[in-house]
């Protein structure tokens, strides 16, 4: 706990003694600071663009006591005073800002330039190669480190000037580099397209501080712009166009009739689309044009297909069946083999059901009974780890939706295309929920017209990230024939995880066992817990002993936690770094982006990356950290990948992940609290997302208040899209 004095600022000068933290992402920093003339050493945290010990700096802060390290300085602002002396230029340049020249070559310069070192290296870095042993490169070399040096505390400055969260710094300056400042004062809305969730802020408080208009034309055309953008990240497709005037008149202070002229001009720049939504009562529907174009895509696209005759394959049910058996060992029931007859007989079709029903059972029948008419199927998932998943329930290859139509990170588009389509008779996508609007469009377009398309997936799971819920709305078009699988066979009526997982869905309370694994009666407990740090501590007892000690599982590697929410005492944030303590004895490793990562760490990779191989929700394992190479080496699967200490915003902790990253993957055991302060995020669909990741062992933890609020919530916000009407008018 932190209590701050009086609100009364100091001004001191010294240099850093020592670094106790330093955050690259942000320059949040922790210091040993060395008053000038005193021998008093103190403590100095805020924001420090690459701190060096030895650095002389001017210091302006207030003070505060903190319960445990007592009195410290936080940093208001921060100058760098440049020595007048020889040595201290000396000691200055070898502070360690200037990477790559050692202390002889620094030596060899001051000798040379004397005083005038520091003039020289900032109005004429060519004179420095006059010094013997400083070449063209190392001249180069350290002007940038002297640009970058000042130009980031110069970037600071004129954020808190201009009332801009000085944290976004380090951001904008990984951006802009040295002309930081020039970018944001001349082309200020430039960090909208940028930064897409906090650029428009940014830029909005300098244009204001500026004195730009309320009603200046790009402010009231970039604040749309931010607004749909806002939406999309909340799933849906488009905005009302009275709750975005609303939000304009009453956030940005902006009257409707520049609201109506920039909506005009964006439109006719091809930038937004407005459209006449024919619902009750009648709605029109502001759209970011690529949204809208996806929308109409998808629609035309099914359409397309749908028109396509449709030649079913001469083969009755007992064929069908014979050749399943035969080839893969399996009886069918006879809904199954009723749905793969009627499959056949559609262009589009969509299978769907919860777990336990069969769903991959019968992907694994249909490719079956497609290659044994001579067809070339070809597999996917949205994902890496469930297209791998797929690979190895079905026995063949799978890919993921962005590589099974070639997609080109450079130029941002797809090899296959409608001009290029996928040769294939037959495309199946799994894990259909999780395909957004965008995605969709970009896949049906690659679908030939005489193509098969089966879409498989678990509706009532979470919908996808990114904008829409694109299976949902075709089915409830009713365009496309659905099958929805509802018998659950026998061996999976022996697993609770199952039969609670339906019953969730139903909105029935499960059946739950004694919170003791002694018996091994179940695969599925609930351990009451009411207060969140009790809660903590139970899972990471069982993390520890008890699900390792009854289950033979791995703590690591085996077990998942699955938590609704970020923040919170059993948020991931906390949960990892709690987790990260109790689990893994390693030494420290290396504390980057706020984040510390040690060898033998869980960690996910947070977004795609086409040149890695890797992608977004793939989990492993920190296996070693090189501190001289500057090398991160993660083990995906038996692979090892290779991140540098720059790339490790990629990663992330992932002792526990949030449920929504979860989709697509299955873990031996999954752990999850549910508690009454994620009320905002307790859904029926959340939960039985997080209880359908569980093969082997699902445990609950928290309170049947909690528990009751999830089953009792099956409406879960309303995403906005006009996908639905435009099937079926």
């Amino acid at each position: 706990m932190t209590c701050r004095s009086a609100l009364q600022t100091v001004t001191l000068e010294g240099h850093i003694e020592k670094v106790s933290f330093h955050n690259r992402e942000n320059q949040f920093t922790i210091a040993r600071f060395q008053v000038t003339g005193t021998d008093n050493l103190i403590t100095v945290l805020g924001l420090l663009p690459h701190p060096h010990p030895g650095s002389l700096l001017r210091i302006t802060g207030t003070w505060e006591t903190h319960a445990r390290y007592g009195q410290q300085l936080r940093i208001v602002t921060a100058e760098t005073v440049l020595p007048a002396t020889i040595d201290g230029i000396r000691q200055y340049l070898a502070s360690g800002f200037v990477k790559g020249v050692g202390p002889r070559t620094i030596a060899r310069l001051v000798n040379h330039f004397q005083g005038e070192t520091l003039a020289v290296i900032e109005n004429a870095p060519a004179r420095l190669s006059e010094v013997k042993g400083i070449g063209r490169q190392t001249a180069q070399r350290i002007s940038e480190a002297w640009r970058t040096e000042h130009a980031f505390r110069g970037l600071v400055r004129f954020l808190q000037e201009n009332g801009v969260n000085t944290l976004y710094a380090g951001r904008i300056f990984s951006a802009y580099g040295a002309e930081s400042i020039s970018v944001i004062q001349n082309e200020p809305l430039r960090l909208s397209h940028d930064f897409p969730r906090i650029g428009f802020t940014i830029a909005d408080a300098v244009m204001q501080h500026s004195g730009v208009p309320f009603d200046d034309p790009r402010r009231v055309e970039s604040c749309i712009l931010h607004l749909l953008g806002e939406s999309l990240n909340d799933g849906n497709t488009f905005v009302p166009a009275t709750d975005l005037a609303e939000r304009c008149r009453l956030v940005f202070k902006i009257d409707d009739e520049s609201i109506a002229t920039a909506c005009r001009n964006l439109e006719e720049a091809d930038e937004v689309v407005i459209e006449d939504r024919p619902v009750d009562p009648p709605l029109q529907a502001v759209y970011l044009a690529a949204l809208h174009r996806a929308e109409g895509t998808i629609a035309a696209r099914i359409k397309a297909l749908l028109s396509f005759p449709v030649r079913p394959p001469e083969m009755d049910r007992d064929r069908i069946a014979a050749q399943v058996l035969a080839r893969l060992a399996i009886a069918l029931s006879s809904e199954q083999t009723a749905v793969i007859a009627n499959i056949f007989t559609f262009r589009v079709a969509i299978l769907t059901g919860g777990p336990g029903t069969g769903k991959t059972t019968l992907i694994r029948s249909i490719t079956a009974v497609f290659e044994s008419l001579g067809k070339q199927i070809v597999l996917a998932a949205p994902t890496g780890r469930a297209a791998r998943r797929l690979a190895q329930v079905s026995g063949r290859k799978a890919h993921t939706i962005h590589r099974l139509l070639g997609y080109k990170p450079v130029e941002d588009g797809f090899e296959h295309n409608a001009d290029n389509p996928l040769q294939a008779d037959v495309v199946i996508i799994d894990e259909a929920s999780m395909v957004d609007t965008l995605l969709m469009a970009q896949l049906l377009q690659a679908v030939h017209v005489s193509s098969r398309l089966i879409l498989v997936g678990d509706v009532f799971q979470l919908p996808s990230v990114g904008a829409g819920n694109v299976l949902a709305d075709l089915i409830r078009s009713q365009a496309i024939r659905t099958f929805e699988l509802n018998e659950i066979f026998r061996q999976d009526r022996e697993s609770a995880i199952i039969l609670n997982a339906h019953r969730v869905r139903s909105g029935t309370q499960p059946v739950i066992a004694p919170s003791d694994f002694s018996s091994h009666a179940t695969d599925f407990y609930f351990f009451e817990e009411e207060r969140p740090e009790a809660v903590l501590e139970t899972i990471v007892d069982l993390c520890r002993r008890g699900v390792p000690k009854h289950f033979a599982l791995d703590p690591i590697n085996d077990i998942q936690v699955l938590t609704p929410m970020h923040k919170g005492v059993v948020g991931t944030i906390n949960l990892n770094r709690v987790l990260q303590e109790r689990l893994n004895p390693h030494p420290e490793g290396l504390r980057i982006g706020g984040r510390s990562f040690k060898p033998g760490d869980k960690v996910m990779h947070l977004k795609n990356n086409y040149r890695k191989d890797v992608y977004n929700g793939d989990s492993g394992i920190l296996r070693n950290i090189d501190q001289k190479k500057e090398i991160a080496a993660v083990d995906y699967d038996g692979r090892i990948v290779d991140y540098d200490f720059t790339e490790l915003e990629e990663i992330g902790p992932a002792y526990a992940v949030t449920v929504h990253k979860s989709q697509g993957a299955e873990y031996p055991a999954v752990i999850i609290p549910i508690v009454v302060q994620h009320f905002v995020m307790l859904q029926r669909n959340l939960l039985y997302t997080a209880i359908t990741r569980g093969k082997q062992l699902v445990v609950l933890i928290g309170t049947r208040k909690a528990l009751d609020i999830a089953l009792q919530n099956d409406r879960p916000r309303q995403r906005l899209s006009g996908l639905t009407d435009r099937l079926i008018h």
